[in-house]
């Protein structure tokens, strides 16, 4: 059982508040039965209808794409540049990416229709751990691995990684590999932290999702989430924001 508008919400009638909105205007019918009040439940089972029209609800799905640099992490883009979407085009659920990966970043990027979903795996406190891998421009050392642990204040934002390895240097080419791991997600973290190290960042890709990899995929393949894969998500952030 879910709350109403939370089910009008998922299905792309309006956002949860305009459909609270719809709820007391007494514009929703549940089983032919008008109901206002907002705590009012539904099941799969029940019929519901926004002014006359049938509510189609979609059965949640779940996506894994290797991202590929140059695209945007969303559904569409003003300026007519390529989206995640794009790389779905069989799909005919209306997906939406969890998080995003920055326009020049490439790697594991997680899509689905389920906003409950999402929204637990984004919480603030969700600890799950997203690992990349970093080639440098510049040769950091080893203090400044302590200083990404350890946290820095970047444009007014503490920024932190849980851990930060240098994995090879090339003295010849002046660049590093670094394996990076996060629990934040603020906008152009990475870039912003290696930028005030003075070693910025060449490339950039997201490796793993928590216990989710790429293993078998090449930018711009997706394939969809086993059910064990979506339920282990799901316990892996709710034990982390308990």
């Amino acid at each position: 059982m879910e709350r109403l508008q939370k089910v009008m919400a998922q299905a792309g009638v309006a956002s949860r508040r305009k459909s609270e909105e719809l709820i007391k205007q007494g514009r929703v019918k549940v089983n032919d039965e008008t109901f206002t009040e907002l705590g009012t439940k539904v099941s799969p089972q029940d019929r519901i209808e926004v002014d006359g029209v049938p509510l189609e609800r979609e059965v949640p799905v779940y996506y894994l794409l290797y991202k590929p640099r140059g695209v945007i992490s969303s559904v569409k883009d003003d300026r007519g540049r390529k989206v995640v979407t794009d790389y779905l085009p069989e799909v005919n659920e209306r997906l939406f990416p969890i998080g995003r990966l920055d326009y020049d970043t490439s790697g594991l990027l997680l899509l689905t229709n389920d906003g409950s979903f999402a929204n637990k795996l984004m919480h603030p406190r969700h600890k799950i751990d997203k690992v990349y891998i970093i080639k440098t421009r510049g040769l950091p050392q080893r203090e400044h691995m302590k200083q990404l642990t350890k946290g820095m204040k970047v444009d007014g934002e503490t920024l932190k990684a849980e851990s930060a390895n240098i994995l090879s240097t090339d003295s010849k080419k002046n660049s590093a590999i670094v394996e990076l791991t996060l629990h934040q997600g603020k906008n152009r973290q990475i870039r912003k932290m290696f930028d005030s190290l003075g070693v910025p960042v060449d490339k950039l890709k997201r490796e793993r999702y928590g216990f989710l990899d790429l293993h078998g995929l090449n930018a711009g393949d997706f394939r969809p989430l086993k059910p064990h894969e979506v339920k282990q998500l799901r316990q892996l952030a709710e034990e982390n924001v308990k």
